[in-house]
């Protein structure tokens, strides 16, 4: 692959991150960390992301199953974990970033229907193992953080825990892959559980001993271990472990629980990752010490602050805080850009509604207080129509009570539904997703997509909105900006027909498509911040960057939004 040097063959670097004992170690956020870490020694980092479901990509699976979907800028539906990448590189991630399953199988298929595979038995090894290192290299080759040439290093994760049947193919691969590739180009990082067992709190090596062994089983070898454990690991335990898993003390390093994730580079730092990963991939020529300032300061300010904000998140997932995770991070962003620590209340939408008050009282009652108790109102996402009645409630309770809201997708929608019931009398007005029936369809699907297939048939991805009002909050809070580019993931859409009648409650439709005719931002006359979008602004937010939005949400909850938008000159 070329490198800037001159045209020069560079060899890519990968670093392949798995995991084992048990799921949900936290290998994104090591793979993140490392990314973090290696970019800040002053070499470019990409990275792929191996889900081994055979899902096609993560668009139809259940928040509830697997966390939210992440939306990147070409409409990709994509694992979590690449939220956790964008946001700790600063990079713009591709669909084929994200590798399942499914996308291998499919385009070996494919290939095989139109014969490219000449009469051959097509098979798992080599086809599909081939189709995998293919996809790596390629995909490793794409520049994501927007300037030209290759990365210098690769950070893959592979999802699952080592043994699992569906990776294996994914295992055979990358050992083939780090067979080609080199020693020298490819450092494997194995993330284990070191759990502590009884009142004695001996920390048993056991778990990591038999997941090192199944790995070197299958023909890799770690170069380093990342230890999880909820205390720092002792040094015999460090010691016991080189000796059984065949790995230098100096590459055992410990991720022990800390009080904010943004500690997780810092930890690896301290411990000599980079040093380690520069040493096995040879690149003292390009690495520079890391400086890690601006992280260190930004985990440091978040430990320290003191006061905090209650913001209500009025959902239907909130049994499962993963399936609003870029939410929650961009809340977390905005308030840390004013100071504040986010205390997020979560509400089942469902508990708000009048039937909850019946069948679970104490549910009801609680929700209520939690609601009211907040200095501000969200409404994310969501798809299907449990719940809708009680967003319905919320979204109503912010508007009369003067209390900062903001609607995301389904949130604007939802701010629709209760402004047209609520002051144009239409009582039965809806969304033709909870009612096909309704005489009054102020929501309406939107033909940009199928109505019958689920996969990839939104408006999915980046897509512009014009900002019509110069004058509006939104407008301010993008710094005069004519249009914004914001990534989307959605059906049904603001009615047009229904445009005059909503005007006139005092619903102001401040951005829209090129077109004029989808509605991507409403705003309401006479409230501090009643804002709704189409589009999903979490997306896009970023440690140091926090979302506008989100931003003017967390200003407005604590009043300092006027002063704010005062000082703003552009």
């Amino acid at each position: 692959m070329e490198g800037e040097g001159g045209g020069a063959e560079r060899p890519m670097k990968y670093v392949l991150v798995t995991g084992g004992v048990v799921s949900g170690l936290g290998k994104g956020v090591t793979a993140s960390s490392v990314g973090v870490v290696l970019k800040s020694c002053g070499l470019r980092v990409t990275s792929i992301k191996i889900d081994p479901y055979l899902n096609t990509d993560a668009g139809t699976m259940s928040p509830f199953e697997h966390g939210e979907v992440f939306v990147l800028d070409d409409g990709g539906e994509v694992d979590l974990d690449l939220g956790n990448y964008e946001r700790f590189l600063d990079v713009t991630l591709t669909r084929d970033n994200n590798i399942t399953t499914g996308k291998i199988y499919q385009s070996v298929l494919e290939k095989e229907r139109k014969g490219d595979y000449l009469g051959k038995t097509v098979q798992v090894v080599p086809h599909i193992t081939d189709a995998v290192k293919n996809w790596i290299e390629l995909v490793a080759s794409v520049p994501v953080d927007g300037k030209e040439g290759a990365a210098d290093v690769c950070v893959i994760e592979l999802g699952g825990t080592v043994g699992d049947i569906e990776s294996m193919p994914f295992i055979e691969a990358l050992r083939q892959l780090s067979f080609s590739v080199g020693k020298e180009n490819f450092c494997l990082i194995h993330v284990s559980l070191v759990p502590v067992l009884g009142v004695v709190g001996e920390q048993k090596t056991k778990p990591t001993q038999h997941s090192v062994r199944e790995l070197r089983a299958l023909g890799l070898t770690p170069d380093l271990l990342v230890c999880r454990s909820s205390q720092p690991i002792q040094e015999n335990t460090k010691v016991k472990l080189s000796q059984f898993c065949h790995v230098s003390v100096s590459n055992i390093l410990n991720i022990h629980d800390v009080p904010n994730i943004w500690h997780v580079p810092l930890l690896l730092r301290s411990q000599g990752a980079h040093e380690a990963i520069v040493k096995q991939l040879n690149l003292f020529s390009k690495a520079t010490p890391p400086d890690l300032m601006s992280w260190t300061q930004m985990a440091e300010t978040y430990d320290n602050l003191t006061n905090s904000v209650k913001i209500a998140m009025v959902g239907k997932y909130t049994g499962l805080t993963d399936s609003y995770l870029s939410v929650t991070k961009a809340l977390l962003h905005a308030c840390v850009a004013c100071s504040l620590r986010p205390s997020i209340e979560w509400i089942a939408a469902s508990d708000l509604e009048d039937e909850s008050a019946a069948v679970t009282p104490e549910a009801h009652e609680l929700a209520w207080r939690m609601l009211k108790g907040s200095s501000c109102i969200l409404v994310p996402g969501g798809f299907g129509d449990r719940g809708v009645q009680g967003m319905v409630l919320a979204a109503k309770y912010a508007r009369e009570h003067k209390i900062p809201y903001l609607g995301i997708c389904l949130g604007m929608q939802i701010s629709v539904i209760e402004i047209s019931r609520s002051i144009l009398g239409l009582q039965r007005a809806n969304s033709e997703e909870f009612d096909p029936q309704t005489p009054d369809p102020v929501v309406i699907f939107m033909p940009e997509g199928s109505r019958t297939h689920m996969g990839s048939t939104m408006r999915l991805g980046t897509r512009r909105t014009f900002i019509k009002e110069p004058d509006c909050i939104t407008s301010k809070l993008y710094k005069g900006a004519a249009y914004v580019d914001e990534r989307h993931r959605h059906r049904y859409e603001v009615n047009p027909n229904y445009l005059g009648k909503l005007s006139s409650t005092g619903l102001e439709f401040v951005g829209n498509d090129e077109s004029g005719t989808r509605m991507e931002v409403l705003e309401l006359r006479d409230h501090p911040y009643y804002i709704g979008v189409q589009f999903h602004p979490e997306f896009k937010s970023r440690p140091a960057k926090p979302s506008a939005l989100f931003l003017g949400l967390i200003l407005a909850a604590t009043g300092q939004l006027q002063s704010y938008l005062d000082r703003l000159r552009f």
